[in-house]
């Protein structure tokens, strides 16, 4: 007699995970043949076809170029399908909310920031914010012929993930914010489409899949904004840690000033890393870069325009903390090994003064010197967004069947 685990497999699941396998491989290796499609997979020629002709059904590939066969027979490539199936990202921030969409190939098809002062406003009436963007967003795209298959918030702080639920986002000052759910009951989106994760995980997911280091599988990501957060990947894998809490490097006790951090405790690496930290070595209180109505990358091109000037007191404030930063940096490096170090946020687009005073300290201070490069990401403060689009994204590819056959119309699907 068969036991439990020698009963068939439920054929309905073989066939979603069938139909994931063979959309996974289009969407990493790139366009190929049902033939080539077969022998990466290890699914008979057959099966192959019949996947691909679903996937075609419900909009997620497309056939392309007809190609020379192995033996002279033409072919026609199968490629991922762009546009008719999309995900959005959202992140609200001490000084922004963002939205950014992205189709199956990783295009941006949309993307927008709104400079915001979110503490002020409060926790209810952001959360509100962010879901009319949201709901905006998803009219714009539906009106296009495009299928939502999920929006990803992204927040800095502690999030349970798997709840959709901030535990606590102390420069926000959220504490047990229903994101998720709040979420779900504006927007027009079922709510096992919507999730939350923090700000610092997805952006080093967006890395990892479509930044300067995609495809590195061991990597650290900084985030430079008000808080300072890492998103780290192992293995090609997000880590999480016991709690989902992972990445809370900013609240490292390295800053000997008493200066108080936005959790309530002193000394914490942020104070002299994060963009407060930032603003206030640069200038003054009644300086223009100290305008939260501005647009923050406007503030921020401001200071590189001094630096680039050789203004003293900009150039001496990126060094100083340019080199803290690669003092709170290597203590990372050292305890996870990585292959790259990637800076985002603030900490990118001024990277041409911070980056080489951070390589000094990574050099003098890491054990492994030269095993780990530090790199600049080329996402700017889309990264979050970005992750949290492509992250949405993935809930299609982990089960193509929920993607509909029916073709949307205007306003939703029929």
């Amino acid at each position: 007699m068969r036991g439990q685990a020698d009963r068939p497999v439920d054929q309905t699941g073989l066939r979603r995970l069938n139909l994931s396998r063979v959309l996974r491989t289009l969407r990493s290796d790139g366009p190929q043949s049902r033939a080539l499609l077969a022998r990466r997979t290890g699914l008979n020629k057959a099966t192959t076809s019949s996947l691909v002709a679903e996937l075609e059904q419900r909009r997620l590939v497309q056939l392309g170029a007809v190609v020379a066969g192995a033996v002279g027979r033409p072919s026609q490539l199968v490629e991922i399908r762009g546009r008719a199936v999309c995900g959005i990202g959202l992140e609200i921030n001490v000084n922004y909310a963002a939205v950014a969409v992205l189709d199956l190939t990783d295009q941006v098809l949309f993307s927008k920031r709104v400079p915001l002062d979110v503490v002020a406003l409060g926790q209810v009436a952001a959360i509100d914010l962010l879901a009319d963007l949201a709901d905006e967003t998803i009219g714009a795209m539906r009106d296009e012929g495009n299928w939502v298959a999920g929006v990803t918030a992204a927040v800095p702080g502690l999030v349970d993930a798997g709840n959709g639920v901030v535990r606590h986002a102390p420069n926000l000052r959220w504490r047990e914010a229903s994101v998720a759910d709040r979420l779900a009951a504006r927007i027009d989106l079922a709510r096992e489409s919507i999730s939350v994760d923090n700000d610092a995980n997805l952006s080093a997911l967006a890395e990892h899949a479509i930044g300067v280091a995609a495809g590195v599988s061991d990597l650290l990501y900084l985030t430079g904004e008000v808080g300072v957060g890492g998103g780290v990947i192992a293995d090609g894998r997000l880590v999480r840690g016991a709690t989902g809490f992972t990445g809370e490097v900013g609240h490292m006790p390295l800053n000997p000033c008493s200066a108080e951090c936005g959790c309530g405790r002193t000394g914490c690496w942020e104070t002299q890393v994060g963009l407060a930290a930032l603003l206030r070595a640069v200038a003054d209180p009644d300086d223009e870069v100290h305008d939260s109505a501005r647009d923050l990358e406007q503030r921020l091109r401001v200071i590189a325009a001094r630096a680039a000037d050789g203004d003293p007191r900009t150039r001496t404030a990126l060094a100083e903390i340019g080199s803290a930063l690669g003092v709170g940096a290597s203590i990372l490096v050292n305890v996870l090994n990585p292959t790259a170090l990637v800076l985002g946020g603030y900490f990118a687009l001024l990277g041409e003064w911070l980056a080489e005073p951070a390589r000094r300290e990574l050099t003098e201070r890491v054990m492994t010197s030269g095993s780990c490069r530090l790199v600049l990401s080329d996402l700017g403060f889309t990264a979050a967004v970005r992750g949290g689009a492509h992250a949405a994204l993935d809930r299609v590819v982990a089960d193509p069947s929920i993607a509909p056959t029916e073709v949307p119309h205007l306003g939703g699907i029929a």
